[in-house]
């Protein structure tokens, strides 16, 4: 795929063989940001994590301090209180196994996220199949299947990211756009790593992480000195 003029520009102000401080790789993702639009920033960790192994699997959510810049549609399967409580808390789509018949009858996924209570999940798993590929079930480990419907919305529309180890121990979340202050991407990307570091499986044995880079939507991979955390 060739690579665009303004991406060409970008990279050339990214030394590829340079770890960089946080600090000099976040100032560095705001200048190689040329789309037209408020770009993400995203992170990438490669972790040494052998997923296959019940013990090293990690999956988890967190609401990053100043949030994610990015609104997120939530759908509330539930009945009776806490489908009328998610209604009053302003959860964009309330309903339950009528919702869930429109998503297998009709391919509706105008949502970007599902919050269940525990006595929807065999009607969800009924459409497991559906869901499972598009990483919309919930599960009870990032806090979307609940009993307190009111924290997981609120938590969601605070911004509230989950991430998940692939079979790579690869972990990708986003922690902002390119709009936001320097400081504030900074306390986003600390609060991200100091959970990925205190999660460490004890059975891991010698360098846990081994890579973090971030970048723009469309701009260049920029890797990140490891000394700027505290390990």
């Amino acid at each position: 795929m060739k690579k665009g003029k303004k991406y060409v520009e970008a990279t050339k102000m990214v030394d590829r063989t340079k770890l960089y401080t946080k600090e000099e790789a976040i100032e560095l993702v705001k200048k190689t940001a040329t789309a037209k639009f408020d770009e993400s920033v995203e992170l990438a960790i490669n972790l040494n994590l052998d997923t296959k192994k019940a013990d090293q699997q990690l999956r988890g959510a967190l609401v990053l301090p100043n949030g994610t810049g990015k609104t997120k549609r939530v759908l509330v399967i539930a009945k009776g209180e806490q489908a009328a409580l998610a209604k009053e808390l302003g959860a964009d789509y309330v309903g339950d196994t009528d919702m869930l018949n429109k998503i297998e009858k009709e391919n509706w996924f105008d949502f970007d996220i599902i919050i269940a209570t525990p006595d929807m999940m065999p009607a969800l798993g009924k459409i497991g199949k559906v869901l499972g590929p598009k990483g919309l079930m919930p599960n009870p480990k990032t806090g979307t299947v609940t009993t307190d419907v009111k924290r997981a919305i609120e938590d969601i529309k605070k911004g509230r990211i989950e991430y998940r180890a692939d079979s790579y121990g690869n972990v990708h979340v986003i922690i902002g756009k390119v709009s936001f202050d320097n400081k504030l991407l900074i306390e986003n990307l600390d609060a991200f790593m100091n959970l990925i570091i205190k999660s460490k499986p004890s059975v891991v044995k010698g360098k846990y992480i081994k890579n973090i880079a971030i970048s723009s939507t469309m701009g260049p991979g920029i890797k990140i000195d490891q000394n700027s955390f505290d390990m």
